[in-house]
């Protein structure tokens, strides 16, 4: 049981960042179901919410995070601290693991 009821109750901290996955393909183009296991897991996901961003150690500066909530995220292979909200899925990335951010 978790005591997240939704993602938007969870405040990233420093320089982390929640995302959620892109969900894949359940069908194919001709209607054909693919089973749970053989889906593929795509690079891309959604960001929900960003921390403040880290403190500059020499000037004391907040340097924030590279995306904002919304923003589309190329993910990498591993890594991610998966994280469950109900029924969803989401993962827990400090800002320097994401490898870019799509436009």
């Amino acid at each position: 049981m978790s005591f997240l009821k939704n993602a938007a109750s969870l405040k990233p901290l420093f320089d982390r960042v929640l995302v959620q996955r892109l969900k894949p393909a359940s069908k194919t183009a001709s209607g054909l179901y693919i089973p749970e296991k053989n889906q593929e897991k795509l690079p891309e996901g959604t960001v929900i919410a960003t921390g403040p961003g880290v403190i500059n150690p020499s000037t004391g500066d907040v340097i924030p995070t590279s995306v904002a909530a919304g923003d589309k995220v190329l993910l990498p292979s591993y890594g991610g601290s998966p994280i469950k909200i109900g029924d969803e899925e989401y993962l827990l990335y400090t800002d320097k693991e994401l490898l870019a951010k799509i436009e």
